[in-house]
Protein backbone atom coordinates (compact mmCIF):
# COMPACT_ATOMS: atom_id res chain seq x y z
CA UNK A 1 0.00 0.00 0.00
CA UNK A 2 1.28 3.46 -0.94
CA UNK A 3 1.85 6.06 1.06
CA UNK A 4 -0.48 8.13 -0.23
CA UNK A 5 -3.29 5.84 -0.67
CA UNK A 6 -5.23 6.29 3.02
CA UNK A 7 -6.03 3.84 5.55
CA UNK A 8 -9.50 2.74 6.64
CA UNK A 9 -8.98 4.14 9.67
CA UNK A 10 -7.70 7.87 8.87
CA UNK A 11 -10.56 8.26 6.73
CA UNK A 12 -13.21 7.01 9.00
CA UNK A 13 -11.48 9.46 11.71
CA UNK A 14 -11.59 12.20 9.57
CA UNK A 15 -15.44 11.84 8.48
CA UNK A 16 -16.62 11.89 12.32
CA UNK A 17 -17.38 15.24 13.07
CA UNK A 18 -15.69 16.73 15.89
CA UNK A 19 -17.63 17.23 19.15
CA UNK A 20 -19.25 20.03 19.77
CA UNK A 21 -19.21 20.91 23.22
CA UNK A 22 -22.43 21.58 25.07
CA UNK A 23 -23.19 25.60 25.42
CA UNK A 24 -23.18 26.41 28.48
CA UNK A 25 -26.51 28.24 28.63
CA UNK A 26 -28.13 24.80 27.55
CA UNK A 27 -27.09 23.44 30.66
CA UNK A 28 -28.04 26.50 33.33
CA UNK A 29 -31.36 26.25 31.38
CA UNK A 30 -32.20 22.27 32.32
CA UNK A 31 -31.24 23.40 35.97
CA UNK A 32 -34.51 24.72 37.82
CA UNK A 33 -34.98 28.45 38.30
CA UNK A 34 -35.47 29.43 42.05
CA UNK A 35 -38.02 31.95 40.72
CA UNK A 36 -40.10 28.89 39.36
CA UNK A 37 -40.18 26.95 42.82
CA UNK A 38 -41.48 30.26 44.49
CA UNK A 39 -44.18 31.10 41.94
CA UNK A 40 -45.65 27.04 42.47
CA UNK A 41 -45.62 27.99 46.63
CA UNK A 42 -47.53 31.26 45.96
CA UNK A 43 -49.66 29.34 43.58
CA UNK A 44 -50.37 26.71 46.39
CA UNK A 45 -51.33 29.80 48.88
CA UNK A 46 -53.44 31.16 46.82
CA UNK A 47 -55.16 28.31 45.84
CA UNK A 48 -56.07 27.56 50.05
CA UNK A 49 -56.42 31.04 51.10
CA UNK A 50 -58.81 32.77 51.06
CA UNK A 51 -61.15 29.58 51.55
CA UNK A 52 -63.62 28.88 48.76
CA UNK A 53 -67.01 27.08 50.68
CA UNK A 54 -69.79 26.54 48.50
CA UNK A 55 -73.65 27.14 49.37
CA UNK A 56 -74.35 23.29 50.09
CA UNK A 57 -71.12 23.28 52.45
CA UNK A 58 -72.41 26.42 54.38
CA UNK A 59 -75.90 24.72 55.27
CA UNK A 60 -74.19 21.47 56.07
CA UNK A 61 -72.55 23.72 58.54
CA UNK A 62 -75.39 25.61 59.95
CA UNK A 63 -77.46 22.12 60.35
CA UNK A 64 -74.60 20.47 62.27
CA UNK A 65 -73.68 23.85 64.33
CA UNK A 66 -77.78 23.99 65.40
CA UNK A 67 -77.94 19.87 66.15
CA UNK A 68 -74.67 20.50 68.67
CA UNK A 69 -76.42 23.24 70.10
CA UNK A 70 -79.49 21.13 70.84
CA UNK A 71 -77.63 18.13 71.74
CA UNK A 72 -76.09 20.34 74.41
CA UNK A 73 -79.08 22.27 75.76
CA UNK A 74 -80.99 18.48 76.32
CA UNK A 75 -77.64 17.30 77.99
CA UNK A 76 -77.77 20.28 80.38
CA UNK A 77 -81.49 19.97 81.14
CA UNK A 78 -81.27 16.18 81.68
CA UNK A 79 -79.18 17.43 84.09
CA UNK A 80 -80.61 19.84 86.14
CA UNK A 81 -83.96 17.56 86.05
CA UNK A 82 -82.04 14.94 87.68
CA UNK A 83 -79.70 16.52 90.22
CA UNK A 84 -82.38 16.60 92.67
CA UNK A 85 -82.33 12.93 92.66
CA UNK A 86 -79.12 12.15 92.39
CA UNK A 87 -78.58 14.16 95.78
CA UNK A 88 -81.51 12.00 97.41
CA UNK A 89 -81.15 9.39 100.21
CA UNK A 90 -81.77 5.54 99.33
CA UNK A 91 -84.99 5.85 101.64
CA UNK A 92 -86.15 8.48 99.70
CA UNK A 93 -85.64 7.18 95.99
CA UNK A 94 -87.33 3.89 97.77
CA UNK A 95 -90.18 6.07 98.58
CA UNK A 96 -90.90 7.57 95.28
CA UNK A 97 -90.34 4.06 93.77
CA UNK A 98 -93.40 3.28 96.13
CA UNK A 99 -95.40 6.34 95.25
CA UNK A 100 -95.48 5.48 91.67
CA UNK A 101 -96.48 1.84 92.20
CA UNK A 102 -98.94 3.12 94.47
CA UNK A 103 -100.10 5.92 91.61
CA UNK A 104 -100.42 2.72 89.02
CA UNK A 105 -102.45 0.62 91.62
CA UNK A 106 -104.74 3.34 92.00
CA UNK A 107 -105.13 3.48 87.99
CA UNK A 108 -105.64 0.12 87.80
CA UNK A 109 -108.36 -0.33 90.63
CA UNK A 110 -110.50 2.37 88.75
CA UNK A 111 -110.21 0.69 85.16
CA UNK A 112 -111.15 -2.61 87.33
CA UNK A 113 -114.45 -1.11 89.04
CA UNK A 114 -115.36 0.24 85.63
CA UNK A 115 -115.30 -2.74 84.38
CA UNK A 116 -117.43 -3.84 87.06
CA UNK A 117 -119.98 -1.46 85.96
CA UNK A 118 -119.97 -2.16 82.80
CA UNK A 119 -120.47 -6.44 83.66
CA UNK A 120 -123.27 -4.90 86.39
CA UNK A 121 -125.28 -2.65 84.01
CA UNK A 122 -124.82 -5.70 81.13
CA UNK A 123 -126.00 -8.60 83.69
CA UNK A 124 -128.31 -6.85 86.08
CA UNK A 125 -132.09 -8.41 85.67
CA UNK A 126 -133.59 -4.60 86.33
CA UNK A 127 -130.60 -2.43 83.88
CA UNK A 128 -132.99 0.54 84.76
CA UNK A 129 -133.13 0.51 88.44
CA UNK A 130 -129.12 -0.17 87.67
CA UNK A 131 -128.23 2.07 85.53
CA UNK A 132 -130.12 4.46 88.18
CA UNK A 133 -128.26 3.45 91.29
CA UNK A 134 -125.20 4.30 89.24
CA UNK A 135 -126.47 7.29 88.22
CA UNK A 136 -126.82 8.83 91.56
CA UNK A 137 -123.27 7.38 92.91
CA UNK A 138 -121.51 9.12 89.70
CA UNK A 139 -123.36 12.51 90.41
CA UNK A 140 -122.29 12.30 93.98
CA UNK A 141 -118.80 11.44 92.95
CA UNK A 142 -119.20 14.53 90.57
CA UNK A 143 -120.62 16.81 93.45
CA UNK A 144 -117.47 16.22 95.45
CA UNK A 145 -115.01 16.81 92.75
CA UNK A 146 -116.62 19.77 91.84
CA UNK A 147 -116.71 20.77 95.16
CA UNK A 148 -120.94 20.98 95.57
CA UNK A 149 -121.20 18.89 98.39
CA UNK A 150 -118.92 18.16 101.81
CA UNK A 151 -117.14 15.03 101.66
CA UNK A 152 -114.78 12.72 104.47
CA UNK A 153 -112.50 10.44 104.79
CA UNK A 154 -108.96 9.52 105.35
CA UNK A 155 -106.26 12.29 104.40
CA UNK A 156 -103.70 14.68 105.74
CA UNK A 157 -103.07 18.39 107.37
CA UNK A 158 -101.05 20.36 106.20
CA UNK A 159 -100.24 23.19 107.45
CA UNK A 160 -97.94 26.58 106.83
CA UNK A 161 -96.61 28.99 109.14
CA UNK A 162 -95.45 31.95 107.14
CA UNK A 163 -94.21 34.92 109.47
CA UNK A 164 -92.00 36.68 107.12
CA UNK A 165 -94.72 36.43 104.78
CA UNK A 166 -92.24 35.10 101.37
CA UNK A 167 -94.21 32.13 100.50
CA UNK A 168 -95.87 33.11 96.95
CA UNK A 169 -99.24 31.81 95.15
CA UNK A 170 -97.04 29.46 92.91
CA UNK A 171 -95.54 27.73 95.64
CA UNK A 172 -98.94 27.27 97.20
CA UNK A 173 -100.47 26.00 93.66
CA UNK A 174 -97.59 23.40 93.71
CA UNK A 175 -98.78 21.82 96.49
CA UNK A 176 -101.95 21.71 95.08
CA UNK A 177 -100.49 20.39 91.86
CA UNK A 178 -98.32 17.65 93.97
CA UNK A 179 -101.55 16.31 96.02
CA UNK A 180 -103.30 15.74 93.13
CA UNK A 181 -101.26 13.85 91.40
CA UNK A 182 -100.75 11.60 94.76
CA UNK A 183 -104.34 10.96 94.35
CA UNK A 184 -106.03 13.49 96.61
CA UNK A 185 -109.80 13.66 95.71
CA UNK A 186 -111.27 16.58 97.57
CA UNK A 187 -109.05 19.62 98.85
CA UNK A 188 -109.87 22.77 101.01
CA UNK A 189 -107.52 25.73 101.79
CA UNK A 190 -108.73 27.89 104.84
CA UNK A 191 -111.98 27.63 104.12
CA UNK A 192 -111.84 27.41 100.12
CA UNK A 193 -112.90 24.42 98.39
CA UNK A 194 -110.12 23.67 95.67
CA UNK A 195 -111.86 22.99 92.57
CA UNK A 196 -110.60 21.90 88.98
CA UNK A 197 -110.42 25.69 87.89
CA UNK A 198 -109.08 26.93 90.96
CA UNK A 199 -106.47 29.82 90.30
CA UNK A 200 -103.93 31.06 92.83
CA UNK A 201 -102.25 34.27 92.57
CA UNK A 202 -100.67 36.95 95.31
CA UNK A 203 -102.44 39.41 97.27
CA UNK A 204 -101.02 42.21 99.14
CA UNK A 205 -99.04 40.14 102.36
CA UNK A 206 -101.42 37.10 101.22
CA UNK A 207 -102.52 34.50 98.52
CA UNK A 208 -105.98 34.53 97.05
CA UNK A 209 -107.52 31.16 96.11
CA UNK A 210 -110.35 32.02 93.04
CA UNK A 211 -110.73 35.61 94.49
CA UNK A 212 -110.51 34.70 98.16
CA UNK A 213 -107.92 36.37 99.95
CA UNK A 214 -106.13 33.97 102.69
CA UNK A 215 -103.72 35.11 105.08
CA UNK A 216 -101.03 32.57 106.73
CA UNK A 217 -101.04 30.15 108.61
CA UNK A 218 -102.16 28.23 105.77
CA UNK A 219 -104.45 25.06 106.31
CA UNK A 220 -104.33 22.52 103.74
CA UNK A 221 -106.96 19.58 104.43
CA UNK A 222 -106.90 16.57 101.78
CA UNK A 223 -108.80 13.87 101.65
CA UNK A 224 -106.94 10.79 99.94
CA UNK A 225 -104.43 8.19 101.08
CA UNK A 226 -102.19 9.48 103.77
CA UNK A 227 -99.90 7.10 102.90
CA UNK A 228 -99.36 8.39 99.42
CA UNK A 229 -100.26 12.08 100.17
CA UNK A 230 -97.39 12.68 102.96
CA UNK A 231 -94.60 10.96 100.76
CA UNK A 232 -95.69 13.36 97.82
CA UNK A 233 -95.13 16.60 100.24
CA UNK A 234 -91.60 15.14 101.48
CA UNK A 235 -89.71 14.02 98.05
CA UNK A 236 -86.32 15.38 98.14
CA UNK A 237 -86.67 18.87 96.20
CA UNK A 238 -90.47 18.56 96.39
CA UNK A 239 -93.37 21.39 98.14
CA UNK A 240 -92.06 21.09 102.09
CA UNK A 241 -88.20 21.79 101.28
CA UNK A 242 -88.83 24.66 98.66
CA UNK A 243 -91.63 26.38 101.54
CA UNK A 244 -88.91 25.89 104.51
CA UNK A 245 -86.01 26.94 101.50
CA UNK A 246 -88.66 30.06 102.36
CA UNK A 247 -87.96 30.02 106.05
CA UNK A 248 -91.83 28.78 106.49
CA UNK A 249 -92.65 26.15 108.76
CA UNK A 250 -94.42 23.66 107.12
CA UNK A 251 -96.14 20.26 109.55
CA UNK A 252 -97.85 17.24 107.67
CA UNK A 253 -100.52 15.22 109.45
CA UNK A 254 -101.78 12.02 108.86
CA UNK A 255 -105.42 11.50 109.80
CA UNK A 256 -108.80 8.75 109.74
CA UNK A 257 -111.03 11.27 109.06
CA UNK A 258 -110.31 14.69 107.52
CA UNK A 259 -113.54 16.31 106.73
CA UNK A 260 -114.07 19.11 103.71
CA UNK A 261 -116.95 20.97 103.89
CA UNK A 262 -116.49 24.13 102.34
CA UNK A 263 -118.76 24.04 99.03
CA UNK A 264 -118.82 25.80 95.73
CA UNK A 265 -122.00 27.03 94.53
CA UNK A 266 -123.21 24.72 91.36
CA UNK A 267 -123.55 26.74 88.09
CA UNK A 268 -125.92 26.04 85.84
CA UNK A 269 -123.79 26.17 82.39
CA UNK A 270 -125.06 28.64 79.52
CA UNK A 271 -124.43 27.20 76.37
CA UNK A 272 -123.45 23.66 76.95
CA UNK A 273 -126.54 20.98 76.84
CA UNK A 274 -126.00 17.04 77.12
CA UNK A 275 -125.54 15.66 73.72
CA UNK A 276 -127.68 12.39 75.00
CA UNK A 277 -130.59 14.63 74.64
Amino acid sequence: MSDHEERPEHRLRRELPAEVPAAPEAESAAEPKPEAGLTGRRRLVQGLWPPRVSRAQLIVAVLLFGLGFGLAVQVASNSDSDSALRGARQEDLVRILDELDDRTQRLEDEKTGLEKQRQELQSSSDQAAEARRQTAEKERQLGILAGTVAAQGPGITMTVDDPKGTVQADMLLDAVQELRAAGAEAIQVNGVRVIAGTYLNDSGKGVSVDGNKITQPYVFRVIGKPQDLEPALNIPGGVVQTLEKEQATVTVQRSAKIIVDALRPAKQPDYARSSSQ
